[in-house]
């Protein structure tokens, strides 16, 4: 393959220019934001299934609560209506008066149980209540901090963008500069070898495997036309010779 020298040194430009876009692009993948942003979304999924059960235990709780509260009432309820039948007078047999009052304390000895049947409930209640509490703070805290990382990601994105697009209106002036066939070869040998598809021949070294060329390969290189499209023997790459080539 054949070319003009200046086209060949424009490959270089045009080198540098799509490195600085995969530089970019690599920057834009990797924000530290985009990591962060993860981490809360998935905590703040966390969340979300603790919240349910957290409340779904407090429901729970609660209805756990109002039927103690109803066998309390029902005793108490129960006692009162035999202490009045007690107190009336209408029970005049010993026998009855002795189950009566014995009925009486075995009532009150069940409400008591009761009731402390509640207050456990009740700091049950309260716990679960907290931890309720302290999820649905902790997930708004996420959902802010989520925001406030969301706004300085876009904004970086925004920036690289930016500069992204003018590095490719430049990349596409230079592109302008090279045959088509050149252009074809660099593109198919930067997506082979990692991006990098031309590089210069700098004091004797191929800047795109950093190894030096042996005599042999520099003396076919210095007999070679100017217009000649040289390709490094080592990485295969385009070779771009300079002034400073070390020829």
């Amino acid at each position: 393959m054949k070319a003009a020298p200046q086209a060949q040194q424009r490959l270089i430009d045009l080198q540098e220019l799509d490195s600085s876009l995969d530089r970019l692009a690599h920057r834009r993948r990797t924000l530290p934001e985009l990591a962060e942003i993860e981490r809360l979304e998935a905590r703040r999924a966390e969340l979300r299934d603790q919240i349910v059960a957290a409340e779904t235990a407090l429901g729970d709780l609660d209805r756990e609560q109002k039927k103690a509260e109803q066998d309390v009432d029902q005793v108490r309820t129960r006692a009162d209506r035999d202490r009045k039948r007690l107190d009336s007078g209408m029970v005049t047999s010993a026998k009855d008066l002795a189950s009566l009052q014995a009925e009486i304390e075995s009532l009150g000895r069940r409400q008591s149980d009761l009731e402390e049947v509640v207050l456990e409930i009740m700091e049950r209640r309260e716990e679960a209540e907290a931890r309720v509490n302290d999820l649905r703070a902790e997930r708004d805290r996420a959902v802010d901090e989520l925001a406030a990382l969301t706004e300085r990601r876009d904004a970086e994105q925004a920036k690289i963008d930016e500069e992204a697009g003018l590095t490719g209106t430049a990349r596409t002036g230079v592109a302008k500069d090279v045959p088509d066939d050149l252009l074809a070869l660099y593109e198919k040998l930067r997506d082979q070898f990692g991006g990098v598809g031309a590089a210069v021949l700098y004091r004797g070294a191929c800047q795109g495997c950093h190894l030096a060329l042996n005599t042999v390969d520099l003396n076919r290189i210095r007999a070679a036309a100017d217009d000649d499209v040289l390709r490094c023997e080592e990485c295969r790459r385009i070779l771009v010779r300079t002034a400073e080539s070390g020829l």
